[in-house]
């Protein structure tokens, strides 16, 4: 269980950072937090410098109602008013028309209209800038350019004229230069060339060098369609959003509204297509029956004229009265006979592949007027993909096959309601030679006449039908009733949405914060040395103290630097030890690192409380760690208590521990090379603390291994643990 808890604590000292270790990183980053300003400062003049740089994009948006019913069928929208007159409407789909919009050959017709393949720009500070619109000053034409053209070209404005240079088509340089006035057309090298002031221009103002850039019509569409957004502003609605991103307000909202514009012009020319078709069909037959109209006038004229005849009609009307009705319903059946006829041989010899079928032709049965919907819809269809590919795609193939099958069933639809027009007609016929057979007492030429006068009553009724129709279809092609209407024009704000200025800030200023933490972390993370405690916590050694850090090891360096050549000053060693500004332990002082001292000092003696004298040896791993200053202070915290302490400098190849006391000539390495035969010869006292006392190196010998391994070294020791309390011996870095 306990195992099982140790590996637990470590495996979250593995996954992250500890309380301590953030505290830690925490007080670092505040003592250096010069450093943080300095990267803050660099991040957010990169971001400055990138925000200036990058060309801002505004967003514009507008919204479109779409006048269409929820199931998809036919929407008359603000025309419901004449639908008693037959006026004629195609389904509209939401989804439909938001395709239809998303069009390329929608763009290219917005991009011709205002000319956008034609870009002027200046150079700026820091980005170029676009001109159009309020800012642009002249245009340039092209005259029978091609729609593939890629050209550009230098204008230099200068009082009304212009200077044209620096032509290149394709990527093929043009030499030439060409001066001219503003409003003239000439000859360059991309061949004539026309540039006019606009309304913005003015003569007065100096303007600069304006680059011209022509792209394809092709690429330019493309181009602006990647910046058009087109969608449902929601599912269950029929408006669609429109967004437009550009580096200028004004040609965004342009875009737009020319967008909607050719859309609404085409859905105009789409929809009349099929009443065009349908006048031509009425035209055509009024002359027919103005001529035959004429015809039985004139024989009517003539016989009456010839015979003498009084009014026909004051004769028989005591007759007529009694079959009115059923002329009235046979004129009605002969109207429908004549029309189905001529809509059959119409059918059979008239139509052509690709034509429409004429609408409201007046036969009253509702199933063929719906065939015919059927059938016009779907050669509509039919005729816009032959447009933009050709008649082999295998689409066009597809609708052909419908449009053959569905024309023979219209046609067989044709001959069943001729011959339920026969039917009836044969029925009212019978029914009519009933009452005539009491004109048989009547002149002959009465009967004549009846005959001749009912066939001129049903020429007229024919011919009065036929103008109504064809009024009704001029009245529909004529009416301009787009299927859209604009909710929401083009807007937007005057805030740039790319580049995000703030969040590029707020970004700068997290990475500028960001990079110093992450640097004193991966710096922290591979630091190998032991700085706290903390460090130790998974070392299982025992732990007898923490020393803070009175000065750096260049620092050391330089206050030993200065003791020696003071040294050098000193008439009489005696007088003062060289302890300098190296030894921090004071008697009486309270501050921290005396504090800390005296803590390791009673963690030693807790240590050594069951013995009677304890030798110490101090090292380090590598040089300049401080095991000298925490030896000497170490000695100095156990003296002022009184105990007894030798400190034996052990580092015969550095002796940096004698240089605290004036490194004498002789020492330990004169005792081990046997040249002084008593110890106490060599060994030091202190003045200022009478228990503790020094056993400096003396001259560094040239074999520090040997003089060490001698037993002498150890009969040293052990004699000296006799005399004091404690004995710490200041020896080499380990990795020495």
């Amino acid at each position: 269980m306990e195992n099982n808890n140790v590996k637990t604590n470590q495996q979250q000292q593995n996954n992250g950072l500890d309380a301590a270790q953030i505290k830690e990183l925490y007080y670092l980053c505040i003592s250096r937090w010069y450093w943080f300003v300095i990267s803050v400062l660099i991040a957010l003049g990169v971001a400055t410098f990138y925000i200036l740089k990058t060309t801002p994009i505004y967003t514009r948006n507008a919204k479109v109602l779409v006048k269409s019913d929820q199931k998809g069928k036919s929407a008359m929208g603000d025309i419901s008013a004449f639908t008693d007159l037959g006026l004629v409407t195609t389904g509209i789909n939401v989804n439909n028309e938001l395709k239809t919009m998303q069009s390329i050959d929608n763009m290219i017709d917005v991009v011709k209209n205002l000319h956008l393949e034609m870009n002027y720009k200046t150079e700026g500070l820091f980005r170029d800038n676009v001109l159009y619109g309020k800012n642009l000053p002249v245009t340039a034409h092209i005259a029978d350019a091609d729609d593939n053209l890629t050209a550009s070209f230098k204008m230099n404005i200068d009082k009304g004229k212009v200077t044209l240079s620096n032509f290149t088509r394709g990527k093929d340089d043009l030499k030439g230069k060409v001066t001219c006035a503003l409003g003239d057309t000439v000859s360059t090298p991309l061949g004539v060339l026309c540039v006019q002031p606009t309304e913005y221009y003015d003569e007065k103002e100096d303007y600069p060098t304006i680059y011209v850039n022509r792209s394809s019509i092709s690429a330019a569409s493309r181009a602006y369609a990647a910046k058009l957004q087109i969608t449902l502003a929601e599912k269950q609605t029929d408006v669609i959003a429109i967004a437009m991103n550009d580096i200028s307000i004004q040609r965004a909202d342009d875009v737009i509204s020319m967008l909607i514009a050719v859309y609404n012009g085409n859905w105009i020319k789409d929809k009349n297509q099929i009443t065009v078709s349908t006048s031509m069909f009425i035209d055509d037959r009024l002359q027919v029956i103005e001529h035959e109209l004429g015809t039985v006038d004139d024989d009517i004229s003539t016989f009456k004229s010839d015979n003498l005849l009084p009014d026909v009609g004051a004769v028989s009307g005591m007759y007529l009265q009694q079959n009115s009705e059923t002329t009235a319903r046979i004129i009605d059946l002969n109207n429908q006979l004549s029309v189905t006829r001529y809509m059959r041989t119409y059918m059979s010899n008239g139509i052509g592949k690709g034509q429409l079928l004429p609408v409201n032709s007046g036969i009253n049965n509702s199933y063929i007027e719906e065939q015919i919907n059927n059938y016009n819809t779907l050669m509509l269809r039919r005729n816009g993909l032959v447009s933009n590919s050709s008649e082999t795609n295998p689409l066009v193939e597809e609708l052909d096959k419908k449009l053959a099958s569905l024309h023979a069933a219209i046609i067989n639809s044709i001959d069943n309601q001729l011959s339920a027009l026969n039917a009836q007609l044969e029925s009212y016929m019978g029914n009519e030679r009933s009452i005539n057979a009491q004109l048989a007492a009547n002149p002959r030429q009465a009967k004549y006449l009846l005959s001749v006068e009912r066939q001129q009553k049903v020429k007229e009724a024919l011919y009065l039908f036929l103008l109504q129709k064809r009024e009704e279809n001029e009245l529909s092609q004529a009416f301009t009733a787009y299927n859209t209407r604009v909710i929401e024009h083009p807007n937007g704000g005057n805030a740039p949405t790319k580049p995000r200025k703030a969040i590029i800030m707020l970004v700068a200023l997290i990475v500028g914060l960001g990079i110093p933490v992450a640097y004193f972390f991966i710096s922290e993370s591979l630091n190998t040395t032991v700085r706290s405690r903390h460090d130790l916590e998974k070392v299982k050694i025992p732990f007898i103290g923490e020393i803070p850090m009175a000065f750096s090891a260049s620092e050391m360096k330089k206050k030993i630097k200065e003791m020696k050549d003071k040294r050098k000053k000193q008439k009489d060693q005696e007088e003062k030890e060289g302890f300098g500004n190296t030894i921090v332990v004071k008697h009486g002082s309270r501050n921290v690192i005396n504090e800390a001292f005296r803590v390791l000092r009673t963690n030693i003696e807790f240590m050594n409380k069951d013995q009677q004298s304890s030798v110490m040896m101090i090292t380090s791993f590598n040089p300049g760690s401080g095991k000298s200053f925490i030896t000497m202070n170490l000695a100095l915290t156990l003296a002022i208590k009184k105990r007894k302490v030798l400190v034996i400098d052990g580092d015969l190849r550095h002796a940096s521990l004698s240089s605290y006391i004036f490194s004498p000539k002789k020492g330990l390495s004169s005792y081990l090379a046997r040249q002084v035969d008593d110890v106490n010869e060599v060994i030091v006292h202190s003045n200022d603390y009478p228990t503790l006392s020094y056993l400096p190196v003396g001259t560094i010998p040239p074999n520090p291994t040997e003089l060490l391994e001698d037993e002498l070294f150890g009969e040293l020791v052990q004699r000296m643990r006799n005399e004091y309390d404690f004995i710490f011996i200041d020896c080499p870095p380990i990795d020495m």
